[in-house]
């Protein structure tokens, strides 16, 4: 079973903010993320700034989302002076990748470079600032999935939780196994926490930092604001 060593993760304790199991949420000690992540906070970093802050940021936590997790295969090669074992990622088990639009996009702009096996499937939800609820308005995900696939579901934010958790059980109920999903976030709060843990027992959450409240309108504070409008200007 492969564990996370400690150096590399910072397992939360507060039960104000963990999950049903406290190894379901990880957030990354490493400097880079942290600098990455400040970056995208500050309100002055204009959307070319803020979108490459969060690509680095979510190259970081990609790399640590799939340590340990991605199905690899034995082989061979001839090099220069000889011939190496090699360890290559299985191309026959590609991750599947869902992004919830729009700014789940940005943190998946280093995705293709990293990830030598993937499936891109595209799920849009857009939330009514009155009620706070979230609605799909596209929906690209395949119609069976199994419990053996690795499932990513990415978003930079992970505010009141409601988004997400229709995604994941939209992925359940498609065959997925919530042993098998990984949630990448930005920034997240409790509520979001809360709501993932209460339904979903073997989840895992990657995230750049975790703050400590919603406001009046659901954003997350200090949060990094309207990640989308900020990420395209719009």
């Amino acid at each position: 079973h492969h564990r996370h060593p400690s150096s590399s993760f910072q397992p939360l304790i507060s039960s104000a903010t963990t999950l049903n199991n406290k190894k379901q949420i990880y957030v990354p000690s490493h400097p880079l993320s942290k600098h990455w992540l400040a970056v995208a906070r500050n309100k002055l970093s204009p959307p070319p700034v803020f979108r490459s802050a969060l690509a680095e940021l979510g190259r970081i936590l990609l790399y640590e989302a799939v340590d340990g997790w991605l199905p690899t295969v034995e082989g061979r090669v001839e090099t220069p002076t000889g011939v190496a074992d090699c360890t290559f990622v299985d191309p026959s088990q590609p991750l599947v990748v869902v992004p919830i639009l729009r700014a789940g996009l940005v943190l998946l702009e280093s995705a293709s470079t990293l990830l030598p096996a993937s499936r891109t499937y595209h799920v849009g939800y857009a939330r009514d600032e009155g009620t706070l609820q979230a609605s799909a308005y596209l929906n690209k995900l395949p119609a069976r999935l199994s419990a053996e696939d690795r499932v990513l579901v990415v978003d930079v934010m992970l505010a009141t939780g409601g988004t997400v958790v229709q995604v994941v059980e939209d992925l359940v109920s498609r065959g997925a196994s919530d042993a098998n999903i990984r949630v990448v976030a930005a920034v997240c709060a409790p509520p979001a926490l809360q709501a993932l843990g209460e339904r979903f027992g073997k989840l895992r959450v990657y995230a750049g930092m975790i703050d400590a409240e919603l406001d009046e309108r659901g954003y997350i504070v200090p949060g990094l604001g309207d990640a989308g409008d900020r990420a395209f200007g719009t």
